[in-house]
């Protein structure tokens, strides 16, 4: 009988702490920045629209289908949402958002072949954005005042799921997981001009300012395959954490974030020496406690704030947004968001 009173005391007592502990770690916003974030929120079907100047969350738009990236359009005032859709009920469209008052204005179909659309940028082009799909393997242009798809180039590989645009080319860079490869589009002359073997899976893509290399992670093999975009041949490797789903430059070039899924850390390497300069250990990881109350980190999306001072990166299993100091690379605060929290876009 003394014993199951001990039992249940420490029990209590081992309650009482993680509970304490659980509300002392929750999501804490510290920081006073420019902007509104929106944050893509794939299981919960919406997106958390969050301001960064007053600290708080303005609103939820609900969306029809499961959506995964996001792009804004400055001048436009629009967010325009891939839907990439369920095993049940694929995704074919886009949604075109209004900032101004966070309503949806329409829904643009992108074709009956073209489906999960996911990776998703905006074009110099006024009102245009290009988009990717995981089926059907289609790069297109599409225009959201219109809503006509304007173009639509076949990647000639397996799973397109991410894409960057050549700052100073009328280029494309489509990364293809299943084939592992990039696939390089003249936007000009409508068609691929090279295919570039990456490994076993080809995800995380971005280019850096200049234009000078375009930087891809390899998801199962864990490293990054850098393109000289002058030849398009790969010039270098670097090898990087567990999973390594996707990557971001810094504004000014000089440093690339990478957020390694599998380990629950952000690695930011120097763009010029590709060496590692820190590795970000994001909260959860550190020991049993940390794990039951804040959950296994998975980082994926990563966003760089246009003043150069925060990175932003989505961490789906725990749903909430890390923000990080591009200074010292820690994190500074956190932002609460829906389910599984992936695509981020940010209007200033």
């Amino acid at each position: 009988m003394r014993y199951l009173k001990l039992i249940t005391v420490i029990f209590c007592l081992f309650f009482i702490s993680a509970l304490a502990f659980y509300f002392i770690k929750q999501p804490s916003y510290d920081i006073k920045t420019e902007g509104t974030l929106y944050v893509v929120n794939k299981a919960s079907k919406d997106i958390t629209v969050f301001n960064l100047r007053e600290g708080k969350e303005v609103t939820k738009i609900f969306l029809e289908q499961e959506p995964h990236e996001a792009t804004v359009l400055v001048n436009q005032n629009k967010l325009v949402v891939t839907n990439y859709g369920t095993p049940d009920v694929e995704g074919k469209s886009i949604t075109v958002i209004d900032t101004k008052n966070n309503t949806i204005e329409q829904n643009i179909l992108l074709g009956e072949k073209s489906i999960k659309p996911h990776g998703i940028i905006s074009l110099p082009e006024l009102n245009k954005v290009a988009v990717v799909t995981d089926v059907g393997n289609d790069f297109s242009v599409v225009n959201i005042e219109s809503g006509v798809v304007e173009k639509r180039i076949a990647t000639q590989q397996d799973f397109s799921h991410l894409l960057v645009h050549h700052p100073k080319k009328q280029l494309m860079y489509v990364a293809n997981i299943k084939s592992g490869s990039v696939s390089v589009i003249d936007i000009v002359l409508d068609k691929v001009l090279k295919i570039i073997p990456i490994g076993e899976s080809a995800e995380g893509i971005d280019v850096n300012p200049d234009g000078s290399e375009v930087w891809v992670t390899n998801i199962k093999e864990n490293l990054i395959s850098v393109i000289d975009t002058e030849t398009n041949e790969i010039a270098n490797k670097i090898d990087t954490g567990k999973e390594p789903l996707r990557l971001k430059f810094s504004v000014d070039g000089r440093y690339c974030l990478v957020s390694n899924s599998g380990d629950g850390t952000i690695s930011v390497y120097n763009g010029n020496t590709k060496e590692l300069v820190s590795n970000i250990v994001i909260p959860g990881k550190d020991n049993i406690l940390d794990k039951l109350v804040l959950g296994n980190p998975r980082p994926v999306g990563i966003l760089m704030h246009p003043n150069g001072q925060f990175a932003f990166v989505s961490n789906l299993s725990v749903g909430r947004v890390e923000v990080i100091d591009m200074k010292s690379f820690k994190i500074v605060s956190s932002i609460e968001a829906g389910a599984m929290p992936d695509g981020l876009a940010l209007l200033n």
